[in-house]
Order: structure tokens, then sequence, then C-alpha cells
């Protein structure tokens, strides 16, 4: 998910998305384990997605606006 995306996200949607990335990376971590999954690509792309989400919360949380 691109930044743009989520910084048009209100805290709450932010919040609510958070909760699903994490679950989903669970889910996938548990597959992995079970040796179910092929590629830890999308593993990496989740955390990845997660950490962008925090990232623009916190942008919101501190004020700081982009152009």
């Amino acid at each position: 998910m691109k930044p743009e995306e989520l910084r048009q996200l209100s805290p709450v949607e932010l919040a609510a998305k958070e909760k699903e990335m994490r679950e989903q990376l669970f889910r996938l971590r548990f597959q992995l384990a079970a040796g179910q999954m092929e590629s830890v690509k999308r593993i990496r792309e989740l955390r990845k997605d997660i950490a962008r989400l925090l990232t623009v919360r916190r942008e919101q949380e501190t004020g700081i606006k982009h152009g």
C-alpha cells in the first residue's frame, strides 16, 4: 500500500487496517512454519506495509504534513 493512500485514511481506519495486516502476517507466518508457503516475499511486503502505516500514523499524531 502506498503512503499517499494511507495518508487519506482516518486514525480509526488506520488502526483497523493495522489490525487486519497484523492478523494476515500472523496467518502467513503460521503457513511458513507449517511448510505450506512457497515464497516469503508476501511476508516481507506485509512487514514493510505495516511499517509504512505506522509511519503515517505517527505523522498524523505529530502533525507532520507532506506536500
